[in-house]
């Protein structure tokens, strides 16, 4: 005869085995997605590691190569550094100083197409906006005045806004617009801080336009 304890244990069993016969499949497939991601997530993370590491490693050479004036040694590791590891933060390191490199070697083509690289595949706006400054002086240089401009007033981050300003301030020298020209190194010279050098060459250009940077226009009332 059963004692209540056996009857008690087959109760919770019958149970047991009606909740996985309604709800262990899902249970099962939840698990497997659950697993399943974060089988994927260390997979990422070990892929993201290893990546770093590889580039990094390829950055020191482009580096060694750059001092060490192994022109053909450089182009390759910048080569290679851009195709296998667009992504990463070395790859747009090592063109930023490719395009330094190629315009010290008078490859300015060379150059703005580093530079062209690194505005069009970064995330980092920092680097996008360094990029388009670099960009712009040497398309100043080449005269191409209207893509310099296209560069300049391109979106930045505000920290870049004071020197895209002189730039644009350069710009319009350049142009034989005075007044424009004035007006950029007015608004580069309000956005550096005041202790910033910068400032102090952006007041010599003004001071050679005779203009005052503290000057602000007056506006005439309507009577």
């Amino acid at each position: 005869m059963a004692s209540p304890l056996d009857l008690e244990e087959q109760e919770q069993l019958d149970e047991l085995k009606h909740f996985w016969k309604r709800w262990g499949d899902l249970i099962t497939w939840v698990l497997i997605a659950v697993l399943g991601g974060y089988a994927a997530w260390m997979g990422w993370q070990s892929y993201s590691v290893k990546q770093a590491a590889q580039s990094a490693a390829l950055y020191d050479t482009v580096e060694r190569s750059a001092i060490g004036g192994d022109m053909t040694l450089f182009d390759r590791s910048v080569t290679d550094i851009k195709d296998k590891f667009a992504s990463t933060s070395y790859a747009q390191q090592a063109a930023l100083l490719a395009a330094r490199v190629y315009q010290d070697k008078d490859r300015h083509s060379d150059a703005k197409a580093q530079l062209t690289w690194v505005i069009d595949k970064t995330s980092d706006e920092g680097y996008q906006a360094l990029a388009r400054l670099r960009l712009a002086a040497l398309l100043i240089e080449d005269k191409a005045y209207d893509e310099a401009r296209v560069q300049l007033t391109a979106k930045s981050p505000e920290a870049f806004a004071p020197l895209m300003a002189d730039r644009l301030g350069d710009l319009a020298m350049l142009q034989l617009q005075p007044a424009e020209a004035v007006k950029h190194y007015k608004d580069a010279w309000k956005g550096f801080e005041p202790n910033a050098e910068y400032r102090r060459l952006v007041a010599v250009k003004l001071a050679s336009l005779g203009a005052d940077p503290e000057d602000t226009p007056v506006v005439e009332s309507k009577k």
